[in-house]
């Protein structure tokens, strides 16, 4: 029996359409991939809309301006030099650029997460978790934060750590503080104490005294949990 060979000719007008834009499509991405100079020159893929998803604390012009597009930019220029001037911005960890065709940029930036308040230049300003300042601006975001002593990168690193293992306690915390290589915090208006390298087991084992003295209705001032597999309550001032 004879095999039958379709052709474009012989193909019904809807069909002949469907192959001619799957043709269509497979000559732009062989060009996108083989001639991308030749693609940024045509106006069709000039860029005409920026989508950034990830955004909480940054003003989206930041990071338009950030881009570093001339007027003329289109979809096929380096958009691994714009992810890195992305990824430099002050309070950005890490951003990617991608091209969606004709003529769209997608963004997707992970920003820092703010752990604390600190005392600077006057007024307050928001570290990160290694207690680096970072650009946003506290008044407009207004966030439910502990307030640090000092920018000190191993208050923040603490408070890191507790907001990471135990939502409930970073929630209650109100300031934190060093003591020598040490940090305090006043949970509640008592003082939780931890070393430089808490666990997340220091963490819960502190929480798990303080629920079993409430439970008890007993009194105390200070839980310290600097100590692997003890916590010593103090009852004093």
């Amino acid at each position: 029996m004879a095999q039958r060979r379709l052709t474009l000719a012989a193909a019904s007008p809807r069909l002949r359409f469907a192959l001619i834009l799957l043709a269509g499509a497979v000559t732009i991405g062989l060009a996108a991939n083989t001639t991308p100079g030749f693609l940024r020159r045509l106006d069709y893929f000039r860029v005409r809309r920026v989508e950034i998803a990830g955004l909480q604390y940054l003003a989206p012009g930041k990071v338009t301006a950030a881009l570093g597009l001339e007027s003329n930019a289109t979809v096929f220029d380096d958009l691994a030099a714009a992810g890195r001037r992305l990824a430099a911005l002050p309070g950005v960890i890490s951003a990617e650029v991608e091209r969606r065709l004709p003529g769209t940029l997608e963004i997707q930036v992970v920003e820092a997460v703010p752990v604390a308040l600190a005392p600077r230049s006057g007024g307050l300003a928001l570290l990160d978790s290694s207690g680096n300042v970072l650009p946003f601006d506290p008044a407009v975001f207004a966030p439910d934060l502990p307030v640090a002593a000092t920018v000190d990168r191993r208050i923040a690193r603490v408070l890191a750590r507790v907001q990471e293992h135990d939502s409930q306690m970073f929630a209650r915390v109100r300031t934190a503080w060093r003591v020598r290589d040490d940090v305090l915090l006043d949970v509640d208006g008592r003082r939780f104490w931890f070393g430089p390298a808490v666990t997340a087991e220091d963490i819960r084992a502190v929480m798990a005294v303080a629920q079993d003295l409430a439970r008890q209705g007993r009194n105390y001032q200070e839980l310290d949990g600097r100590y692997a597999g003890q916590v010593i309550v103090r009852t004093g001032a």
